[in-house]
């Protein structure tokens, strides 16, 4: 669905994540065969969502889809992702997993290991499957219903790399060589060491948005320019193959694949680093002092806020753009204690760094530790994530080969 898939959406006050229609504007027409190169390029945010972190996630309405006549209500669906890449950290537990949890009791959840995305940069090919593993334990220990959600691996359902290979002979070059995150990776690695899937990983991304005919995106910064380029992507296609043209075919005619919204993430949803309070919380990150990790034992939490980056100013206070370290941190125990923006202010407005800290590192052990002992018992049986794993693929393979055999069909291909 930046390094994962798929974007932080919680809140870090009561408010709700708003629908914007406005963020991408534009349908699409002839202009596609006139300007392959229109996608716009200027509202990209270099991140990496926890850089070997990717959220790819998407609400889709479930399908078949319910006739206008029953009065039997239509759940939407949730599609969302995290890469098996490094330790999972605060970051991502606060600004994704930790919001699955409430919203699996209201949609048709499906959440994934995005494995294939794992390994656009080079990688250790001893580590993935258990990396991958170890990840889809953690989404359970976090909370993640097995009654109410789907959890699997991507590359168990083929149909994430079909589609991404139809979609691909239809994406623009000059769409891929201006992705902002393309470009700054590869810079780093050198061109020498960096391979296709890099540049194509965008088009994966919306392989695995389009493959569940997803209505709403949830979206972090860092992923705005990817899904920009799945709805112009979408759009493209449906004008390309769907229509009157599709029906020619055999097929139902109309759209291919919807064409996704964004599901804009209120402000204030980013955990940012330990050491550098303006640096997103990242799994990159040289020194693993600049997070948490969901694992780490209760010492190491507390050596890692006992070192954190502080300041010299008097209290604690949230949004002072001088004091970032403070307004993070404030920020974290908020998120973890459940307690409001304005209770969280009102308590620690007049404390010390020392005694902050003291308050801070008890509600994150607090926190952590029964997703830790759970996570233990998981990892320890093989034979149940595994059942896990390939229940959820069965469900959602069955989602992603309707949509795939109406690409083939569109795009006329010989049935088999």
């Amino acid at each position: 669905m930046g390094r994962t898939v798929l974007s932080q959406f919680l809140t870090l006050s009561n408010s709700t994540p708003r629908l914007s229609s406005s963020l991408f504007c534009g349908r699409l027409g002839s202009k596609y065969l006139k300007r392959p190169g229109s996608i716009r390029h200027n509202r990209t945010i270099n991140g990496d969502n926890g850089a070997g972190f990717r959220c790819c996630c998407s609400v889709s309405l479930s399908q078949p889809a319910v006739p206008e006549t029953s009065s039997i209500p239509v759940r939407k669906r949730i599609v969302s992702g995290v890469q098996p890449t490094g330790a999972i950290h605060l970051g991502n537990y606060l600004g994704a997993i930790k919001t699955w949890i409430e919203l699996q009791n209201s949609y048709d959840t499906l959440f994934f290991i995005v494995d294939l995305h794992a390994i656009t940069l080079p990688y250790d090919t001893q580590q993935l499957s258990k990396a991958t593993r170890n990840t889809a334990a953690i989404y359970l220990a976090c909370g993640v219903d097995t009654s109410k959600a789907s959890v699997f691996v991507q590359s168990h359902v083929r149909a994430h790399v079909e589609l991404m290979w139809l979609l691909s002979s239809a994406t623009p070059i000059g769409w891929l060589n201006r992705m902002i995150q393309f470009k700054e990776k590869s810079r780093k690695a050198g061109d020498e060491n960096v391979g296709v899937a890099l540049l194509t990983y965008p088009v994966l991304m919306a392989s695995d948005i389009l493959l569940y005919q997803s209505d709403l995106v949830p979206v972090g910064e860092d992923q705005k320019q990817h899904l920009e380029l799945t709805r112009e992507l979408a759009e493209r296609v449906n004008y390309l193959y769907g229509g009157r043209k599709w029906k020619k075919l055999g097929g139902r005619g109309g759209a291919i694949f919807k064409v996704p919204e964004p599901l804009i993430p209120p402000a204030g949803a980013r955990v940012m680093s330990l050491t550098d309070g303006l640096s997103k919380m990242s799994k990159s990150a040289p020194s693993d002092q600049s997070r948490i990790n969901l694992l780490d034992p209760k010492d190491v939490i507390a050596n890692k806020i006992k070192r954190c980056k502080t300041d010299s100013f008097p209290g604690m206070e949230f949004d002072k753009p001088e004091r970032p370290e403070c307004n993070n941190l404030l920020s974290i125990y908020q998120l973890i204690s459940g307690k409001t923006k304005e209770e969280v202010a009102q308590e620690c407005q007049d404390m010390n760094w020392g005694r902050f800290k003291t308050l801070l590192t008890d509600a994150l052990v607090d926190h952590l530790h029964p997703i830790q002992v759970r996570h233990e018992e998981i990892i320890s049986d093989p034979a149940y994530l595994d059942g896990v794993l390939g229940e959820g693929a069965t469900k959602a393979a069955a989602i992603a080969d309707a949509t795939l055999s109406n690409v083939y069909q569109a795009m006329g291909f010989l049935h088999r």
